[in-house]
């Protein structure tokens, strides 16, 4: 075999998987392994650096990175796990310049459940096609976003699904955005 037979989808990416406190568990570690199985380097970010935080199920991630201090120039996509944790995250003004900062670079941002509720603080939705949890619907709508009840739905460079069954779907959709974009130089 070549070693071009070896290459992953994702080789030369950059990825990081925000999660808060009592974030859902599966929701951070499916899109976590899932990247780095196709070939991304993926860093778990939160408010602060080196925090330990609990899921939902009680499982636990440390975060490597305070969201405060990457720039979009040291990403190709963000993941934004859900569970509690984006209720926390939603007020972090360093996840919420990330966001932005991504957004303003169209390099794709992908959510899950209530993972919705960060771009919607972002100020990032309007007008755009999302979907989550059926129960962050009116928020999305009220951030100005068309909430659609779908697997998965993608609208340039957001991603979005709405529970850990669309998983499958939403990880094929993001690596799919991710892998014909430009690497981060």
């Amino acid at each position: 075999m070549t070693h071009q037979e070896h290459e992953q989808p994702l080789d030369g990416k950059r990825a990081a998987v925000a999660v808060g406190p009592l974030f859902e568990d599966i929701e951070a570690l499916y899109p976590l392994y899932r990247l780095r199985e196709a070939g991304a380097e993926v860093q778990v970010i939160g408010s602060e650096a080196g925090t330990t935080l609990p899921g939902k199920k009680g499982d636990q991630i440390e975060t490597e990175l305070a969201a405060g201090d990457l720039s979009a120039d040291d990403l190709d996509l963000l993941v934004i796990a859900g569970g509690f944790g984006p209720d926390k995250l939603r007020t972090d003004e360093g996840l919420l310049g990330l966001v932005r900062g991504l957004h303003d670079q169209s390099k794709p941002i992908a959510f899950i459940c209530h993972g919705g509720w960060v771009p919607a603080s972002a100020d990032i939705v309007a007008g755009r096609r999302v979907t989550g949890n059926p129960s962050i619907a009116d928020d999305m709508r009220n951030a100005g976003a068309e909430w659609e009840d779908a697997e998965v739905v993608v609208d340039g460079n957001l991603v979005s699904s709405r529970k850990p069954a669309d998983l499958p779907a939403f990880l094929r959709a993001t690596i799919e955005l991710v892998a014909h974009a430009p690497a981060v130089a």
